[in-house]
């Protein structure tokens, strides 16, 4: 994650802004794969399982500001939950994953969120922090698939995230999508938080009600976690 003297209202100082993202999901919903069609345009049916965490990092543009971006592949299985957990604090984005052909790692995108919330200590809100939702896989047929893109649309929706996207790995239809729309959530979410400090700092033009009206903005990547 970028330094807190490197940011001002959330936002780096430098051209480049280094973006910590954590993939989250069932094993077997093809993370990896996704990591490594974007960071390489490289497809193996054949990838065994993360053990524990790995990372590659990979600069892209997109709306004409350049991030690099550090992605973190976590382990799906549950014995490696302890290696995986102390990542969490520090993300920028969370990609939230499942398999369009397999209903139980769906379900159980519930239960990563829930994780992630709890253990990356995310204070302000599901809608005020960079979630989205990729149901990969998309390439398998008709008769395979076990989730719909509207029950996708309809879960973003009761849970409040507004970002969501099939995907296929194997194919790479959406990949770069997928992780470009990720980007633009955060910087559409830093953008607002920033007019909102703004405002809070010229009390003169604003009036702010309420009291201490820090509590309620989306804290910046250096402030929206708690102290560990």
């Amino acid at each position: 994650m970028v330094e807190d003297n490197e940011r001002e209202y959330g936002r780096s100082v430098n051209k480049n802004v280094l973006l910590k993202i954590v993939i989250l999901g069932d094993g077997g919903v093809g993370k990896s794969c996704l990591m490594s069609r974007f960071i390489s345009n490289h497809f193996d049916d054949h990838n065994f399982h993360t053990i524990g965490v790995e990372f590659m990092n990979k600069t892209t543009e997109v709306n004409g500001t350049q991030y690099t971006l550090q992605i973190w592949d976590t382990a799906g299985q549950e014995r490696f939950k302890s290696l995986r957990t102390p990542f969490y604090r520090g993300t920028d984005i969370c990609i939230l994953a499942y398999a369009v052909d397999d209903r139980s790692s769906f379900q159980n995108i519930k239960m990563w969120l829930n994780e992630f919330l709890h253990y990356a200590g995310v204070k302000n809100g599901i809608e005020k922090f960079p979630f989205i939702v990729v149901g990969n896989k998309s390439d398998v047929s008709s008769k395979d698939r076990e989730v719909t893109y509207d029950q996708l649309r309809q879960w973003c929706e009761d849970n409040k995230i507004g970002t969501y996207i099939e995907t296929s790995a194997k194919t790479a239809n959406n990949v770069v999508e997928a992780f470009s729309m990720a980007v633009q959530r955060w910087a559409d979410l830093e953008q607002k938080a920033e007019k909102e400090l703004r405002m809070l700092h010229h009390p003169d033009t604003v009036t702010l009600q309420g009291g201490n009206t820090m509590s309620g903005l989306r804290a910046t990547c250096c402030s929206r976690f708690s102290n560990v």
